[in-house]
């Protein structure tokens, strides 16, 4: 449920991952309006049994260019348009409110839209796309209410910056307060899910998602927590991780026991796994900070041809040790922990523990910090 765009900022779920390949189910598609009148002001009227129409207005952009809507958690096209006098307009239904994109041929950059059964109106200008004004759709509203809660804290979505704890801290007071003032809002989920991303504190998360409404957890996007909560106790989150082996580059077998008595990082990446190259100087920036405190990286790669893996670990510096069985997505220790995407990584203490999981960016200096004294 990751959709493989680098837009973090902007979205949901979007953390940027390489997923492994299923067989895609086909849902039906939004019918399109084409839209030749001007649109007129809306207020807000939900409508469940009727669903959503959007109205689009695009200043500047080609008459006749094509605009795409899509799913905003798993980039699947839902829907297309054809701008004639820069409107357009999409027709359809959510089953809860969710996050879709628009975009000129369904490309970045894009227009994103947390969207509920109501008229929506979309007004934007080619080049600033991602500075759409929004009206009619209470769920987007409170999306911005969100945005606006945490915009000191934006880059900490993305995986940027290097902040130290206090900062760090205040992140997480924010967005708490936000999931405990709106318990009904289907933007909750995606505040616990920011939480998580920032601190990494997988018990504040399920207390968090506790707090929320039945048919709140109940949506696409508390469903994806829900999940992230089930896959960490499946994970043994607070247990010791169980050992395993792997070949290194050198063919000498490596055992995760061999570092027993350090905080290790199980990293789980490829060569050929776009947001696994843009996350390693982040985990190089940690390594480099933390290395002569008891801490090291192991990583475990899904490649499948050794010389583009050993020269990825060479461009980017991933001096620490590494092991792969060249066999993709069916490495045996990937299968062994359910890795279905990646980037992830399992982060565990000196006596085995798993403490963390899926730390990204900021969030892996910020959960050292908080262990290593």
């Amino acid at each position: 449920m990751k959709f493989l765009l680098a837009i973090l900022i902007a979205f949901p779920i979007i953390a940027n991952a390489q997923v492994k390949k299923t067989k895609p189910t086909v849902k039906a598609k939004t019918k399109v309006i084409t839209n030749t009148t001007k649109p007129q002001s809306v207020k807000h009227t939900p409508d469940v049994a009727g669903g959503y129409t959007i109205n689009v207005q695009i200043e500047g952009a080609a008459e006749g260019a094509l605009v795409k809507i899509l799913n905003g958690n798993t980039g699947a096209e839902e829907g297309t348009a054809i701008l004639k006098q820069s409107k357009c307009s999409f027709k359809g239904k959510v089953e809860n409110p969710d996050f879709k994109v628009i975009g000129i041929n369904g490309q970045a950059p894009f227009i994103t839209l947390f969207l509920d059964n109501s008229m929506v109106r979309v007004t934007a200008k080619v080049g600033s796309l991602d500075k759409a004004t929004v009206i009619g759709s209470t769920s987007h509203a409170d999306f911005m209410v969100f945005n606006k809660a945490t915009s000191k804290y934006q880059d900490l979505f993305a995986g940027k910056g290097n902040y130290d704890v206090a900062f760090l801290e205040a992140a997480g007071i924010a967005i708490e307060n936000f999931v405990k003032e709106n318990p009904n809002s289907y933007v909750s989920p995606l505040a616990i899910f920011r939480h998580n991303q920032v601190t990494g504190d997988y018990a504040k998360q399920e207390t968090l998602f506790n707090t929320l409404s039945e048919n709140i957890r109940n949506s696409a996007i508390g469903k994806y927590v829900a999940q992230q909560i089930g896959s960490n106790t499946a994970a043994g989150y607070g247990k010791p991780l169980a050992n395993f082996s792997q070949a290194d580059t050198t063919g000498n077998e490596i055992s995760l026991a061999a570092f027993k008595g350090k905080y290790v990082l199980v990293d789980f990446w490829a060569s050929w796994c776009r947001p696994c190259r843009m996350e390693n100087p982040n985990v190089v920036r940690t390594y480099e900070k933390y290395k002569n405190k008891n801490f090291t990286v192991l990583g475990v790669s899904l490649d499948q041809d050794k010389q583009k893996w050993v020269s990825a670990i060479a461009e980017d510096n991933l001096n620490w040790t590494n092991l792969s069985d060249l066999k993709g997505w069916s490495n045996a220790v990937a299968a062994q922990f359910a890795i279905q995407s990646i980037p992830q990584n399992l982060l565990i203490d000196p006596a085995g523990n798993l403490i963390g999981k899926n730390l990204r960016g900021s969030a892996l200096e910020y959960r050292l910090m908080q262990v290593i004294k």
